[in-house]
């Protein structure tokens, strides 16, 4: 039997509340009614870079449809994180896990890692790895709002 703890396809996402690298407040639960990818990402993390350009296109493709991107800084530090963000006009809020509890309650094992959610804040699907482009429609598709 799984425990309260786990997060698990089917199920409500845990809560993500904190600051974002700009010092904004942030809570997942004022996205609700939209699809989100939830990404837990660093900047060290040559798969997390060469996803941002991915997200940019797909954030603007989907704009229509509601889609929100919300970062997870895992394992890097908040100004290299910054000057990623701000270099590669990432307009998605990046929030900062610096006790790593929101990692914990989401049982990330690896960077990037992403959780597709969609409008109810349900959990549809898990990647481990970079995000390709067939990959996000593929997993968009689960979460879309018509």
């Amino acid at each position: 039997m799984a425990s309260a703890d786990e997060i698990r396809v089917g199920q409500a996402v845990p809560p993500i509340a904190g600051s974002t690298l700009d010092g904004v407040p942030f809570d997942l639960a004022d996205v609700r009614g939209h699809p989100v990818l939830i990404n837990f990402w660093g900047p060290s993390c040559v798969p997390c870079r060469d996803e941002f350009p991915l997200f940019k296109q797909m954030l603007a493709e989907h704009a229509s449809q509601g889609l929100m991107i919300v970062g997870v800084l895992f394992l890097d530090d908040v100004p290299s994180a910054k000057a990623f963000a701000t270099e590669y006009a990432a307009t998605w809020p990046t929030v900062i896990d610096p006790t790593r509890a929101i990692a914990k309650s989401y049982r990330v094992v690896a960077r990037p890692q992403s959780y597709f959610v969609d409008k109810d804040g349900i959990l549809r699907s898990i990647q481990v790895g970079q995000v390709t482009q067939a990959d996000f429609e593929r997993q968009f598709a689960a979460i879309a709002t018509p």
